[in-house]
């Protein structure tokens, strides 16, 4: 599985890239064709740095930012873009403000909940969401459930990778159009099952368990 994993780069910063492993992946939802690994961007200080100065352009001179609300591991990125968004220059809405950086936690119920120390951060604040990848959408619609019942504004959704079109307008450095032949399927449609191949392993925002 990993011999057949190849790189997507960025146009703009070929340091940015993606790797690509073909296969067969289910996570809680859908079944997919294609595994992207993001791992590297969000773990790598130089490149997370790179990243960050890509999703900052959409909002340098247009979006009033308060709060940056990190999914899936993303905080290094999240501040590093909190620095670009506060750089200094004419054109820059945010030179000069203040920006935090926070994460939400996932209570006995599974349901995403921020302690009583940051709520002030998030309620009646203009927020950016920051996913590492959007496939079915549910991680964002449940951060974007909690948001509003915390009272947060949310004016941008940022991911380093989107599978396919949403009704929400999201920022990505990559999509499903960057990786040839990339497919989703609801379980029951998957044409992958339908063909006799096996499952390689099994997705999460943390990586992927084989399966044996």
């Amino acid at each position: 599985m990993e011999s057949k994993a190849f790189h997507v780069s960025l146009a703009k910063n070929p340091v940015i890239s993606i790797k690509v492993i073909p296969g067969h992946f289910t996570n809680n939802s859908i079944h997919i064709s294609h595994y992207i690994d993001v791992s590297r961007m969000k773990s790598n200080a130089m490149i997370a740095r790179d990243v960050a100065q890509e999703m900052a352009m959409p909002y340098l001179s247009s979006t009033i930012v308060n709060t940056i609300v990190c999914m899936e591991r993303t905080v290094v990125i999240g501040a590093y873009l909190a620095q670009e968004l506060l750089q200094y220059g004419a054109s820059v809405v945010n030179s000069g403000g203040d920006i935090h950086v926070v994460a939400p936690l996932s209570n006995i119920n599974g349901n995403l909940v921020f302690q009583e120390s940051s709520i002030g951060w998030i309620s009646n604040q203009n927020i950016i969401l920051l996913v590492a990848s959007i496939s079915s959408g549910r991680t964002v619609d449940s951060a974007l459930e909690c948001l509003a019942y915390y009272g947060g504004r949310v004016v941008g959704i940022s991911t380093l990778f989107v599978a396919s079109p949403n009704t929400r307008k999201v920022n990505a450095l990559f999509t499903a159009d960057d990786i040839p032949e990339y497919r989703m399927f609801s379980p029951g449609e998957c044409e992958l099952c339908k063909a006799g191949q096996k499952l390689d392993a099994i997705i999460s925002s943390e990586g992927y368990n084989k399966i044996k």
